[in-house]
C-alpha cells in the first residue's frame, strides 16, 4: 500500500498498522502479561491483524490462552448464534488465567464487548468481581451513536485502549462552543450535526417528519454528553487538521518556487509556464513545519505521516461522565524496544483489580533458585518449576537453565546465590593450628629438657650402658620431628612444600635406625660375650653408626630422587570444598610419597622384630622391650593414619599428619625415655656402677 501511496500521490494521514502492533506487544512484555486472550472481528482487516499479532507474539515469548472470532452481527437470524458466542466466550474468559485480552474490531464491535461485560457484570452481583484488563485497538471509534447513548458506559471503566496521536490546540474548544447552526451558513453539515445531536429539527423541515424540540441555536456543545461528543480533540480530528495545514504549507513552498523561477530572456522577464497540480506532491512529499500544538508535521518515503499512538485509560464516574487519560504513547522508534513511553501510576484500573496492576501469566514464575520445566502439549508459556541441581544455581525469575557458580564461588542453600569461596589452610590463627603447634612446641621443650638431663649425668651407667652417642641422636632427632610438625601449619610457600615431606621422612628414619642401631647392638653385645664368638668384630661404635648413616641415606636418596622427578609445589584445590578454596602442598608424586612412608614402616618393623627378639637378654639396661612396646605405638599412629589421611581434605588431613607425626613421636619419647628418667631423677641409687654389678651376679 505504501509503494501505491506514492505512485498516486496519496498521503496516509494515520500511523502505520506496524506501530500499534509493535506498541501492543511492548505493552504487554512491560506489564508482564505473557498469557493473553485475543478476541477479533470477522473479517480481512481483522484476519490480518490476527496473523501479524501471533508472529510477533511468537517473536516476544507471548502465548494465546484462547482465541476467539466474533460472529458477523449483519447476518440475519444470527442473534441466537450471538447469545450462544457471548456464552461459550464469557465462561472462557472468566475461567481463563489469563487476565489481560486484546480486543480488536470496529465500531460496531463494541455491542459484543458491551453485551460480554453486561454478562460479567450481572455475575459479579452475587461473587467477587473478577480482575481482567481489556486492551482495545485504536480501530473501535468510541464515539456512541444515537443508538448508544442510552447504554450505561461503564463497562468500558477502567480499559486501556489505543488511539490516533493528538494534542491539545490552542482555542480549539473556544472554536467549537461558538459554532451555532445559524451563524456558520458556509458550513454545510452543521445543522444535520445539530439535529442528530440535540435531537431537535429546524423549522424548515419536512413536514410530517418526526423529531423533537425545535432547534434555537442557543442549545451548547458543552452540554452534550461525553459518550457523544468531546469537546477535545480526537484523533481523526487532529490528523485531518493536520492534512488541510500539511496541503497549505505545500502550496505556499509551491508559490514561492514559482516566484523564484522566474528568469531573464533577452532583457525581459518572463514567466515559467504555470505548475500543474499533479506537481504538487513534490513539495508535499517534502514539507515539515511545526503546528500550533509544537509538534513536527511530516511524510516518511513511503507517504505516511510520521506518527504514533497514545494509550488512554478510560475513567468512568457514576454520572456517566467519563475522562480518557493518557497514560502513555508509542513513537516511530529509533531502535524498535524504545517505542513504547507508559506512566504506569496513572493507570485507574478495573474495580475488580483494587488498584493493583493485574497478573496475566500461566502460572506463577519460576522463583530464583529453580527453573523451567516445560509442560507437554502446553503452550510454551506454561511450564513447571523444578528446583536447581546440586551445585546450580538460578538467579533470576523464570530462567530456562540453572548454571554454576564460577570455580571460586559455590551456591547458597536456596540456590539462587552465589557465594565466593573462603580461603582455607592450617593457620596459627585458629585453634586448631594454634593447638597442634602448642602442641609440638611442648614435646620439643619436654626433648631438650630430657637431653640436657642426659647430658648433665652423661657419666652414669644408665646413660653410658645404651651408647651415649645413639641416645643423643635419638633425643636430636625427636627433637626435629616435634619441629618439623610445624612446617605443615601456616600458608603453603615453595620453600615450605619442598621441606614438608622430605624433612619429616628423613628425620623419622634417623630415629628409627637409631633405635635399630640400639637393638641390634644389644643383640651383638650378648652374642659377643659367647667363648669364641666371632660377633666381637661386629660390636663397636662403627657398627652403630653405619646403621643408622646407611638406614638415614636410603631414605634421603628416595627423598632427592622426588625433588628431582617431581618436587612438591603449592597448589589450590577448589572442588574438594565446595565453600572452600583449599591451599595446600601438591606431593606431585603419591608413589614417591607412600614409598617414603612405606621405608620408614619397613624399617619400624625390623625393628620391631629385632627388639621383640632381644627383649628377654640378660641386661640390666636393656631397652629392647621398651623399643618393641614403642615400635607397637608407632606402628599403630601410622596404620591408622593411612586411612585417615585418604579420606580428609584439606587443613584437616593436614593436621592429621601434623597428629600422627606428634603422637608417634611422643610415643617414642616416652616409652624409650621415661623409665630411664624415672630412674635418673627419682631413683639415683638404681643408677650406680655397684647396683649394676649386683644385678649381674643375681643374673
Amino acid at each position: 500500500m505504501a509503494d501505491k501511496a506514492h505512485e498516486f500521490s496519496i498521503y496516509g494521514m494515520v500511523p502505520k498498522e506496524a506501530l500499534q502492533y509493535l506498541g501492543i506487544v511492548q505493552l504487554l512484555l512491560h506489564m508482564n502479561w505473557m498469557w493473553i486472550g485475543f478476541m477479533a472481528d470477522n473479517n480481512e482487516n481483522a484476519e490480518r491483524f490476527v496473523q501479524e499479532m501471533r508472529l510477533a507474539f511468537s517473536q516476544s515469548g507471548i502465548c494465546l490462552a484462547f482465541e476467539r472470532v466474533y460472529p458477523d452481527l449483519k447476518l440475519e437470524g444470527a442473534f441466537e448464534d450471538i447469545l450462544k458466542w457471548i456464552d461459550e466466550t464469557y465462561n472462557k474468559v472468566i475461567n481463563s488465567t489469563a487476565n489481560a485480552i486484546i480486543f480488536y474490531g470496529e465500531a460496531g464491535s463494541m455491542i459484543i464487548l458491551r453485551s460480554l461485560l453486561q454478562v460479567s457484570e450481572m455475575e459479579e452481583i452475587v461473587q467477587k468481581p473478577k480482575c481482567k484488563v481489556w486492551i482495545l485497538t485504536a480501530q473501535i471509534d468510541f464515539t456512541l451513536s444515537e443508538y448508544q447513548r442510552s447504554l450505561d458506559i461503564q463497562f468500558i471503566h477502567g480499559v486501556l485502549s489505543f488511539a490516533i496521536h493528538s494534542s491539545e490546540l490552542q482555542e480549539f474548544e473556544g472554536f467549537v462552543q461558538s459554532r451555532t447552526p445559524f451563524k456558520a451558513k458556509e458550513d454545510g453539515f452543521i445543522k444535520g450535526f445539530w439535529a442528530h445531536a440535540f435531537n431537535c429539527m429546524f423549522p424548515n423541515t419536512v413536514l410530517g417528519e418526526e423529531g423533537g424540540d425545535i432547534c434555537t441555536g442557543e442549545e451548547r456543545m458543552e452540554s452534550l454528553p461525553g459518550p457523544f461528543f468531546e469537546m477535545r480533540m480526537t484523533g481523526y480530528s487532529y490528523n485531518i487538521y493536520n492534512a488541510v495545514y500539511a496541503v497549505a504549507h505545500a502550496l505556499h513552498a509551491m508559490y514561492q518556487f514559482k516566484s523564484k523561477s522566474k528568469t531573464m530572456i533577452s532583457g525581459e522577464i518572463r514567466n515559467l509556464p504555470y505548475l500543474q497540480p499533479w506537481q504538487l506532491h513534490q513539495f508535499l512529499k517534502c514539507v515539515s513545519f511545526n503546528n500550533s500544538a509544537g509538534e513536527e508535521i511530516s511524510f516518511d518515503e513511503n507517504g505516511e505521516l510520521k506518527a504514533g499512538f497514545d494509550i488512554i485509560n478510560w475513567v468512568i464516574f457514576p454520572n456517566q461522565s467519563f475522562v480518557r487519560v493518557k497514560i502513555g504513547k508509542i513513537a516511530p522508534p529509533t531502535l524498535p524496544d524504545q517505542a513504547l513511553t507508559i506512566n504506569e501510576e496513572a493507570i485507574v484500573w478495573h474495580k475488580g483489580c483494587n488498584q493493583v496492576q493485574p497478573l496475566s501469566v500461566c502460572n506463577d514464575k519460576c522463583t530464583p533458585g529453580y527453573s523451567k520445566n516445560r509442560k507437554e502439549g502446553e503452550p510454551f508459556c506454561c511450564y513447571d518449576c523444578i528446583k536447581c541441581p546440586e551445585g546450580k544455581i538460578s538467579d533470576k525469575e523464570d530462567m530456562v537453565d540453572c548454571f554454576q557458580c564460577p570455580d571460586n564461588c559455590y551456591p547458597n542453600k536456596d540456590q539462587d546465590l552465589c557465594f565466593q569461596k573462603v580461603v582455607s589452610f592450617l593457620s596459627y590463627q585458629e585453634n586448631l593450628g594454634f593447638s597442634l603447634a602448642f602442641g609440638a612446641l611442648s614435646f620439643s621443650f619436654i626433648t631438650v629438657l630430657v637431653l640436657v638431663t642426659f647430658v648433665k649425668h652423661h657419666n652414669t651407667p644408665i646413660v653410658k650402658a645404651n651408647n651415649r652417642r645413639l641416645t643423643y641422636t635419638l633425643l636430636v632427632s625427636l627433637l626435629f620431628c616435634f619441629l618439623c610438625a610445624l612446617l605443615f601449619i601456616g600458608q603453603p610457600e615453595h620453600v615450605m612444600c619442598l621441606l614438608r615431606q622430605t624433612s619429616f621422612g628423613i628425620i623419622f628414619s634417623i630415629v628409627i635406625s637409631s633405635l635399630l642401631a640400639k637393638t641390634i647392638t644389644v643383640v651383638l653385645a650378648f652374642m659377643a660375650t659367647t667363648p669364641g664368638s666371632r660377633m666381637r668384630k661386629w660390636v663397636g661404635k662403627r657398627l652403630a653408626t653405619s646403621i643408622v648413616l646407611s638406614c638415614s641415606l636410603t631414605q634421603a636418596g628416595i627423598c632427592t630422587v622426588w625433588l628431582v622427578t617431581s618436587p612438591p609445589f603449592p597448589d589450590t584445590d577448589i572442588y574438594s570444598a565446595t565453600e572452600e578454596i583449599i591451599l595446600e602442598c601438591n606431593e606431585a608424586s603419591p608413589t614417591i610419597f607412600y614409598c617414603v612412608l612405606g621405608y620408614m614402616g619397613f624399617l619400624a618393623i625390623v625393628s620391631f622384630n629385632v627388639a621383640f627378639l632381644a627383649r628377654k637378654l640378660p641386661d640390666s639396661f636393656n631397652e629392647a622391650k621398651f623399643i618393641t612396646f614403642s615400635m607397637l605405638v608407632f606402628c599403630s599412629v601410622w596404620i591408622s593414619f593411612v586411612p585417615t589421611y585418604l579420606s580428609t581434605r584439606g587443613k584437616y588431613m593436614v593436621a592429621v599428619e601434623i597428629f600422627s607425626i606428634l603422637a608417634s613421636s611422643a610415643g617414642l619419647l616416652g616409652c624409650i625415655f621415661i623409665p630411664k628418667l624415672y630412674i635418673i631423677v627419682l631413683r639415683p641409687e638404681l643408677n650406680i656402677k655397684e647396683q649394676l654389678i649386683s644385678r649381674k651376679a643375681c643374673i
